[in-house]
């Protein structure tokens, strides 16, 4: 079988520089050269160095049980509190009054929070839900806006060691009873709504109907966020303002074994199913508190930092929960949208707040692409002076057009890889030692042990595609499935033995440099060839016409799978017609060879992302494959889909 990619990476983007740290920002950089050495010459040394970062009621002797692999144990003999090391060691450090959010509310409401604030209404919440019969071990559901009440949920639970289950905003009803099903939650969080677009997102609506499935539910606490009426079961719900405000603010924690489940997140599964993926609480808090120091360079005393991301993806829990509080980082917390008022609200946002390090994903940025320029420029965004990405792999064209526009031609972008599954940053540049290659993941983190594989499991050459793997296991990663340690194992452990599979493929450059190239099942074979979406989408992306592109494959008799793309045109392009499809379909076969050139291009005004920004690649093939169009409850418009079947099924087949 050939290479998963098999045109060159010079072909990604006429960008070839690469951009090394300032002599001043190396100078001052948290993290240098000597982390690599240290973690090279004793790997389990070093973490152990790390989680000595945290504190300990009993603090661990041994680092790592691997005996029955693949379920690890890190710092097992230690006992700790994963709310006590973000909140009450930083209080009790006289670091009380720092600031631990800047919250800003999409109607312009905004609140600062403190550490010594954010401390006592975490204590209130523990004791509100130990009053409504939360005890050690019991999962919670959390099903939220993004408002300061949600971190507060999750930390309470933390703090109680009851496991939590955040889920998105916006899935659907029969999507959170899925997952209050599987975790056995007898307790949900939730808020009457939230803000979006000037409108109210209803929430508790969607509680209400998925609990006529889960008949275990002895309590629902709701945030009130908007004031919109709700439907009440007295007995069963509770005001937040009526139960958490009025509780004491002083809290006794326990401290829990460091193997403790801390929180289960849910993820698609390949059989439709999705997966709750377990993270348990000492490894899973050294490796995002440790990762969040690293790469992002973080001065807690100084920095501003702000991970444009939901709470109910592993992004947030991450870096905008446990990471970031764990360091004592002053962050920014948003309930809105990029656009809302207008498209320059997030670059006012970090100029009222000096932000100083943003953190987003490649979608949001190649939207403000497509927006242009001139609406960061309105603004002041000299504070930056980190920016990095998060998702999807990032094209060189965003890349570039990130750093200069954003980064003012002056921050490092740390351009990183990782997954819920893996629970931190696994590759990234760091900022004070890396000179960055726009598109490029770059290199394993210290302590983090990753290799690029073919078929047979054997280490590719330079130059060559392949599957990536993690060789060695890390603190930060997933312990199993959520009651199904079969499906942990098969999942994860089977294609490659011994050695955990993302589904990711993945390409060494000619440096030995990682990219990442997608999944793996958006990987398609055409004639024979294997090729990357995201290279494709690269290529196009790099033209300026435009601004942002999806790319599947569909079926076809001669060759396997053909390309399709989907592009949304710059403003300069104008509305495009046949002949930008045919211009646009030379580029690739310039960029890339002859073929990788789709069988059809479609120009669109929107793709379809869901609140997040995740572009729902799965309803373009549906399209693609002339199939019916799978579920579209978390699409942010959930009309798109209609106006591009239309547009698909009016446009001519475009192949030569």
């Amino acid at each position: 079988m050939s290479d998963i990619v098999t045109p060159t990476l010079d072909n990604l983007s006429e960008e070839s520089r690469t951009f090394p740290p300032s002599d001043s920002f190396a100078a001052a950089a948290n993290v240098t050269a000597d982390a690599y050495r240290e973690a090279d010459a004793d790997r389990l040394g070093f973490w152990a160095e790390r989680a000595r970062r945290l504190d300990w009621a009993t603090p661990f002797e041994q680092v790592l049980d691997w005996s029955n692999a693949p379920f690890a144990r890190w710092f097992a003999d230690g006992r700790l509190n994963v709310a006590v090391n973000c909140l009450d060691r930083h209080v009790a450090a006289g670091l009380g009054d720092r600031v631990a959010f800047y919250f800003e509310g999409e109607p312009g409401d905004s609140r600062t929070i403190t550490y010594r604030e954010l401390t006592d209404d975490v204590c209130r919440a523990a004791n509100a839900l130990t009053d409504l019969g939360v005890r050690a071990g019991d999962r919670v559901a959390i099903y939220m806006p993004m408002i300061p009440e949600t971190v507060v949920a999750m930390l309470a639970c933390a703090r109680l060691g009851a496991p939590h289950t955040v889920v998105f905003g916006g899935f659907s009803s029969e999507a959170l009873a899925t997952r209050i099903l599987d975790c056995d939650a007898h307790v949900v969080i939730t808020a009457d709504g939230g803000w979006r677009r000037g409108s109210v997102a209803p929430l508790k609506p969607a509680v209400d109907d998925a609990l006529a499935q889960c008949p275990d539910v002895d309590a629902v606490l709701v945030v009130r966020r908007t004031g919109n009426d709700v439907a009440w079961t007295e007995g069963r719900d509770h005001w937040w303002h009526e139960t958490v405000d009025p509780a004491s603010p002083h809290h006794d924690p326990e401290a829990f074994d460091a193997e403790h489940p801390l929180y289960v997140m849910y993820t698609s599964g390949t059989t439709g199913k999705p997966k709750g993926i377990l993270h348990t609480s000492a490894g899973y808090l050294t490796g995002c508190s440790w990762t969040q120091y690293e790469v992002f360079d973080v001065k807690p005393e100084s920095d501003v930092y702000w991970t444009a991301a939901d709470i109910g993806w592993v992004t947030g829990h991450s870096y905008i929960v446990y990471g970031p509080l764990s360091n004592a980082t002053t962050s920014v917390l948003y309930e809105g949208t990029p656009d809302f008022p207008d498209k320059d609200r997030w670059w006012s946002i970090i100029e009222k707040y000096r932000v100083s390090i943003l953190y987003c994903a490649p979608t949001a940025i190649r939207t403000h692409m497509k927006w242009g320029h001139e609406y960061a420029a309105r603004h002041d965004l000299s504070s930056l002076r980190v920016i990095g990405s998060v998702g999807e792999p990032i094209n060189p064209e965003a890349y570039i057009w990130y750093r200069s526009h954003i980064g003012g031609d002056r921050t490092p972008v740390v351009d990183t890889w990782w997954q819920t599954e893996t629970g931190s940053i696994m590759i990234s540049p760091l900022p004070g030692v890396t000179a960055g290659k726009p598109g490029a993941a770059m290199t394993p983190l210290p302590g983090v042990s990753a290799d690029v594989v073919d078929d047979d499991g054997n280490s590719v050459p330079n130059g060559s595609g392949g599957y990536l793997v993690l060789t060695e296991p890390w603190p930060s990663m997933l312990r199993t499935i959520w009651g199904d340690d079969d499906r942990y194992r098969e999942t994860y452990w089977s294609r490659f033995p011994g050695r955990y599979f993302a589904g990711d493929g993945a390409k060494r450059d000619a440096d030995g440099d990682i990219w990442l190239l997608g999944r793996v099942d958006d990987v398609m074979n055409v004639a024979g060839h294997r090729l990357s979406t995201t290279e494709i989408e690269s290529a196009l992306v790099a033209n300026p016409k435009v601004a942002e592109a999806a790319v599947v494959g569909r079926a076809d008799e001669t060759t396997g799978q053909a390309v399709v793309a989907f592009v949304i045109l710059r403003s300069e392009a104008g509305d495009g017609g046949p002949h930008v499809a045919a211009e646009l379909r030379d580029w690739v076969a310039n960029q890339i060879g002859k073929i990788a050139r789709p069988a059809q291009i479609m120009v669109v005004a929107e793709l379809p992302k869901t609140r997040s920004g995740k572009i729902m690649r799965r309803l373009l093939r549906d399209v693609a494959e002339n199939r019916p169009v799978g579920d579209v409850t978390t699409l942010a418009d959930t009309t798109v889909m209609e106006t591009i079947r239309s547009g698909m099924a009016s446009s001519a087949n475009q192949e030569d």
